[in-house]
């Protein structure tokens, strides 16, 4: 069972968040990506990321070195929406971050560029698994600001790095073991600027699926503020 919702929340017009997701008995994929950019551009690079990181995985499966699947893929999408960007003036500047689950029966390989991100859950604990890629993280790496203090940072929405800014990315990746989490997140900032890690678990363990919980997620998160767009995909951790 997956639960999807991807909202436009209520001070935004355009919903430049997309997901996607793929399920296979060999694997499966997951994608969440929050776009950037003026003149639509945003909107068309999230959806460019979550396509096509499914789909290359997809295609590329039987045919490659599974372990470097999901690093390939991101890093061939990141050149494609470069190289995109560089056809229409209109799409100058566009970008998106991306976290990204694969899964097979051997591992679990969470990757993500940006500040969308992935969280674990098993046994009523909920963990980060991702680390963002943000002014407001570096400032907490070096100490200069506390985690609480980083929760409403005024500049909490700069990103370090982003997918098709650059024709080159660093891709981060985190392995998880088959058996570590029953649940998975993956979400934009939508959902994390509004909602507390502890918040997150407490509806998780008060809905009875995944469906329920996606849509209670974001309603919370509206109920907050709803500043950005909210995207929530939860899927089991488990092939």
């Amino acid at each position: 069972m997956v639960g999807l919702v991807s909202d436009v929340g209520l001070k935004r017009t355009l919903n430049e968040d997309f997901a996607s997701y793929l399920e296979k008995d060999e694997f499966k994929i997951y994608v969440v990506a929050d776009g950037m950019g003026g003149h639509n551009a945003g909107e068309v690079a999230s959806e460019m990321a979550a396509k096509r990181i499914v789909n290359y995985i997809d295609e590329k499966y039987s045919s490659t070195n599974v372990d470097e699947l999901i690093v390939e893929a991101i890093e061939k999408v990141n050149r494609d929406i470069f190289n995109f960007s560089n056809t229409n003036e209109k799409l100058s500047g566009m970008g998106t971050t991306v976290t990204a689950c694969f899964m097979t029966k051997d591992f679990i390989h969470v990757a993500n560029v940006g500040d969308s991100c992935c969280f674990a859950i098993k046994n009523n604990h909920i963990r980060k698994i991702t680390k963002d890629h943000s002014l407001v993280q570096e400032l907490v790496d070096i100490g200069s600001i506390s985690e609480k203090e980083a929760e409403n940072h005024p500049k909490k929405n700069i990103i370090t790095r982003a997918l098709g800014t650059s024709d080159s990315v660093s891709v981060d990746v985190f392995e998880i073991e088959n058996s570590e989490c029953d649940l998975f997140i993956l979400c934009s900032d939508g959902l994390t600027n509004e909602l507390t890690k502890e918040e997150i678990l407490q509806v998780v363990i008060e809905e009875e699926n995944y469906v329920n919980m996606a849509n209670r997620l974001v309603y919370l998160a509206k109920e907050k503020g709803g500043r950005d767009n909210i995207t929530v995909l939860l899927f089991g951790g488990d092939m």
